[in-house]
């Protein structure tokens, strides 16, 4: 009896270290069979940064070239649209020297990127927040790199992102959570005493 109880423990065991070999994969959420061809909408810049929407740009563009799963065309005769703007771009020293010159910098980027379908005229996917950062060494230090060079490393990898969640689906990039302050009015309302009278 005891050698039974044991053998049971022991399939037990085993069938909970198995459970943990499987992986939850959603299914794929492809884009509709008539979208053929995918155009870019020249990025809207919304920081104070001249020129940056070009960069983006042409680096999706690029991208999805690269990948070739859809032809690139003129919007005018492209099923799908990649529509996005530059919403954040924050450069911040983040370590020093002795003489408190910054040696290293962070570079964060965040954009909303969303794809058009034009034949029904609504939005397939949207990504509000997709947020991109590089931290790097000055230029003058071994290794390091100019703000320009950590801008195309940045441009790369949102690029790469843009067309992953385009060919491969939802799944396959999320969006940092988009945080705001709460308004004045919501403030109050939370503050206000509970009416006694109602």
């Amino acid at each position: 009896m005891k050698k039974l109880a044991l053998l049971a423990a022991v399939l037990g065991l085993a069938a909970c270290g198995a459970s943990q070999d499987i992986v939850y994969r959603p299914a794929e959420q492809k884009l509709p069979q008539y979208i053929k061809r995918i155009a870019v909408r020249p990025f809207a810049n919304k920081t104070q940064q001249f020129g940056l929407e070009e960069k983006i740009t042409l680096k999706v563009i690029d991208e999805f070239l690269k990948n070739g799963e859809y032809a690139v065309s003129p919007e005018s005769s492209a099923q799908g649209v990649i529509v996005g703007e530059i919403d954040h771009y924050i450069l911040t020293p983040i370590q020093y020297d002795v003489n408190l010159v910054p040696t290293v910098y962070k570079l964060n980027v965040i954009a909303s990127v969303r794809l058009l379908d034009r034949e029904y005229n609504r939005y397939l996917w949207e990504e509000p927040a997709l947020q991109v950062t590089k931290i790097y060494s000055a230029a003058n230090l071994p290794g390091g790199m100019t703000e320009e060079q950590a801008r195309e490393a940045l441009w790369e990898i949102l690029a790469k992102d843009i067309v992953l969640r385009t060919v491969q689906g939802f799944g396959s990039v999320s969006s940092a959570s988009q945080k705001k302050l709460p308004s004045p009015q919501d403030v109050l309302q939370s503050t206000a005493p509970a009416n006694p009278n109602p």
